[in-house]
This record gives structure tokens, C-alpha cells and sequence, in this order.
């Protein structure tokens, strides 16, 4: 471990604000010398005691609760020390520097301090140390911030899911496998004798496919995973009145954006978090799309351009189409330039025939689209059907995990290696040398995941994401 993770650390475990608890945490290799002089003896481990905090003058801080969790069996591995008072914030800071204090000091016995380098712990340090400390691997680290984070039922229970190990223990029972095969190649290459029947007779290349439709499975799931967890960015598009914020409002169940018969009423971007079956759709209403010289003035220019930044970086795009205004020319032209313009951006958007409340016998001349009414939630249903479709969700799935992008490029290169080497196996002895070095890139794609093989500016990355107190 780094000099740093070392030091004791201690923060305010709870959000900021008011509250009717807060918590103040400590975490370090030896508290016993502050237990005493704070709490005035020495806690009962994993139990509750209730006491009076005092000030340096003796003054009361606060009355609560205190409780010691001694190493090796508590969440950091360290000895860990939660006061729980009243949850304001004033009290918080109070005894958050009352502890600062009383670790300066110096002990009666020995005139050092009686925790030395007690210091204010960095975002997410309690469980970067639970990690070092083995308490949890990476990708359960991982999700207990996926788990403060989540917006939605779904994706509260798949990063639960992902915390008890259902990413964990594949992933260990997976690396355990190609262990074993490498263990198994490389004997083959010390026993040349033995040649490629070795393998034959230990179905070496059975037991590799067995690990390529193990490692396909799980990057199913974990597709699955990454959705619950970050969502569909979803962008309405489309000419200027069409009922982009109308339909806004639709799927929020909310009054999100102005609306009214005037053409360019949204100037910037406006988005909501609406939940279709536990996934979280992130829907973005966007200025109308028309030429520079057609815009009102500087300020609808503007919301032009970031309505296509929004298009160039949405998971999927809405083209809303009035269906009152079909057989116009100008509005004919105006679509064929948008579509030109988003084709050229490699975008392939869902179209949708709006307004179709007032012009139920319009046709729908797009391939593929959708006729919606906004006012009477007509095709409201088969428009959420559609975009978990095309997203890729199965709604069926079951057992899901919260997952990264990290996890799904790690499992996408274990597999590539692991497919790499089912081919060299297949060729001969001769490449054995080129199999094992395939495995092994395999095994150390897989480990990444879980975090035995880590880089510490991962690990900066990752824990740097984490609130405070976490």
C-alpha cells in the first residue's frame, strides 16, 4: 500500500445538509488511545453505547451513539469508530474536530500523540481501503458507489446483486479455469514427448469453448448491467413545432418544457429521467432543427447547434414528423435536410408520425415509424417497447448486475484472447508457446476486472468518483 494508506482517516459519513442523524467515521490501525479519550473507556465491540461528547472545555457537544469495530472485522479491515449524533451540521464539524484534537494530543503515558497522522479521508477512501484490505474485490468496490447512485428500483438491486458477487464470482471461477489450462499447456510444452495427445486426453479445447460461452453469457449480462446503470440518453429531434415537448412532457408525466402553438418556444436543451421497466431513459427535448438563416435571432442559432451536439452523442434519436403538416413542401424540404444531415452523421433515428390525434388517416411514408399523440398517449406504449428493444434490453433477464464500461472491454479482451487460443490449440504443438501467451492475456484481461491485476491511477480514478465518508 501506498505511505497514505497508513494514516488514519476520519470524515462525515452522511450527506451534507441537515438530518436526523450524521455520522461521524474513523478509520485506523489502532483507535483504542482516542476511544479512551473520547468516550472515556474503552466500547464494547459491535455494540451500541451511548454517551455524552464533550468540547475541550468540557461543554456538551452532543449526546449519541458510539461504536468500535475492531480489525480485521470491520467493513476497512482497520479498527473503525462511528459516532452517531444529531445531524446537523454544526454538531458534525464540533466533534469531527474535537477527534482532530484529541489525536493531536499527546498521550498521558507517553507524551505522543494518541493517533498520530489522523487526517480528513479523500472521496471514496474507507472503501479504496476495504479493497486493499481484501474485504472486497474491485468490481464489488465498484458497486457500492453504483449503489448510492442508483435511480432506479432495478438498478438498486442489480448493483446489490453486483456487491454480494455476481460479477465477482464468475469472474474468480472463470480466471480459476484458465489457470487451470495454462497449468496444462505449460506442462505439455516441459513434456514435449507428450505432444498434442496430452491436451487430446484432457479436453483441452472443450474445456476452452466451455470458457469463450461462459465469457459470451457474461457479457450479455453485463451489457444488461451497464444499462440499468447509466441509462439511455434519448434526444427528441426534429423541425420546430412538431411536439418534441409535447411528447417530452408525455413520458416525464410532468410539465418539463413550455409548450405552445408558437414555432422555436425551446431555445436550449431540456431533459428529464423518465424509468421504462426499471431502466433509466434519460429523454432530451432539443431546439427545432432549421437553417441558420431561418432562425429568429443569436440565442435560437445557438440552441440549433447544441441541439446537434445532443443528436451526435444521444444512444438513440426521435425524429418527430407533424402529421397535420404532411404534403407540405416546405416542410417536405426541411425533413429531407435534417435526415441528410443525420445520415451523414452515421445516426439512424426512430421516426415518429406526432400529433396524430388530429390526423388519424395520415400515412406514415418513414420505414419503421411509430405514430404518436402526445395529447391522447397513442403509441406512447410501443414507443417505450421500442427503445428497450433497440437499447438491447431483455426484460426477461434475470440475476443482472450492475457493470462498467471497464468490465465490458475487459471481458470483450478475455474472450478475443480466449478465441485466440482455441485456434492456436487447434493448429498443433507446434504453437503451443503462442496458446499459453493467448491464455494468459485471457486470465489477466479477467483479473483486471476484479482488481488483481490494477494499476494505482485505476484505482484513483475509480475511488475518486466516491462521496466523502465512503
Amino acid at each position: 500500500m501506498l505511505p497514505r494508506h497508513h494514516d488514519p482517516i476520519i470524515a462525515v459519513a452522511t450527506a451534507p445538509g441537515r438530518g436526523a442523524v450524521g455520522i461521524v467515521r474513523l478509520s485506523g490501525q489502532d483507535l483504542s488511545a482516542l476511544i479512551q479519550a473520547l468516550c472515556g473507556g474503552p466500547l464494547k465491540p459491535r455494540h451500541a453505547t451511548l454517551l455524552t461528547f464533550q468540547a475541550a472545555d468540557g461543554q456538551p457537544i452532543d449526546q449519541g451513539l458510539a461504536l468500535h469495530f475492531p480489525a480485521p472485522n470491520a467493513y476497512t479491515g482497520e479498527d473503525v469508530l462511528e459516532l452517531q449524533v444529531h445531524g446537523g451540521p454544526v454538531v458534525l464539524q464540533l466533534l469531527l474536530a474535537r477527534c482532530l484534537q484529541l489525536a493531536a494530543e499527546p498521550h498521558p503515558d507517553h507524551g505522543r500523540p494518541r493517533l498520530p497522522g489522523l487526517r480528513l479521508a479523500e472521496p471514496g477512501e474507507f472503501t479504496e481501503r476495504a479493497f486493499l484490505n481484501d474485504k472486497l474485490d474491485l468490481a464489488q468496490a465498484e458497486a457500492v458507489a453504483d449503489l448510492i447512485d442508483a435511480s432506479t428500483e432495478a438498478a438498486a438491486r442489480s448493483a446489490s446483486r453486483a456487491l454480494e458477487g455476481a460479477l465477482s464470482r464468475p469472474v474468480q471461477a472463470l480466471a480459476a479455469e484458465l489457470t487451470a489450462l495454462r497449468a496444462l499447456v505449460e506442462a505439455t510444452l516441459d513434456f514435449p514427448e507428450e505432444e498434442i495427445d496430452f491436451l487430446q486426453r484432457a479436453d483441452a479445447l472443450g474445456r476452452v469453448q466451455r470458457v469463450l460461452d461462459a465469457l459470451q453469457a457474461m457479457g450479455r449480462q453485463a451489457r444488461q448491467g451497464q444499462l440499468l446503470r447509466e441509462g439511455l440518453t434519448v434526444v427528441l429531434a426534429g423541425q420546430p413545432n412538431v411536439g418534441k415537448s409535447s411528447l417530452l412532457n408525455a413520458l416525464a408525466g410532468a410539465e418539463l418544457a413550455i409548450v405552445t402553438p408558437v414555432a422555436g418556444t425551446t431555445r436550449d436543451r431540456v431533459g428529464g429521467t423518465v424509468q421504462i421497466e426499471g431502466v433509466p431513459v434519460h429523454v432530451v427535448d432539443t431546439a427545432g432543427l432549421r437553417e441558420d438563416d431561418e432562425a429568429a435571432d443569436e440565442v435560437e442559432r445557438i440552441g440549433i447547434g447544441r441541439s446537434w451536439q445532443a443528436i451526435e452523442t444521444a444512444d438513440a434519436v426521435l425524429l418527430l414528423h407533424d402529421l397535420t403538416r404532411l404534403g407540405e413542401p416546405a416542410g417536405e424540404a426541411a425533413d429531407a435536410r435534417i435526415a441528410e444531415r443525420l445520415a451523414a452523421h452515421g445516426v439512424v433515428p426512430l421516426h415518429l408520425g406526432s400529433k396524430a390525434d388530429a390526423a388519424p388517416s395520415a400515412p406514415l411514408p418513414w420505414p419503421g415509424a411509430l405514430r404518436l399523440s402526445a395529447h391522447s398517449g397513442e403509441g406512447l406504449a410501443e414507443l417505450r417497447a421500442e427503445l428497450l428493444r433497440r437499447a438491447g434490453w431483455q426484460p426477461a433477464a434475470e440475476g443482472v448486475f450492475t457493470a462498467r464500461e471497464r468490465h465490458l472491454v475487459a471481458l470483450h479482451d478475455a474472450q478475443a484472447h480466449v478465441e485466440a487460443a482455441a485456434v492456436l490449440l487447434a493448429e498443433g504443438a507446434q504453437v503451443l508457446e503462442l496458446a499459453a501467451e493467448e491464455l494468459r492475456r485471457g486470465h489477466d484481461a479477467l483479473a483486471a476486472i476484479t482488481g488483481r491485476l490494477t494499476a494505482d491511477d485505476l484505482l484513483g480514478e475509480i475511488f475518486g468518483r466516491f462521496c466523502i465518508g465512503k
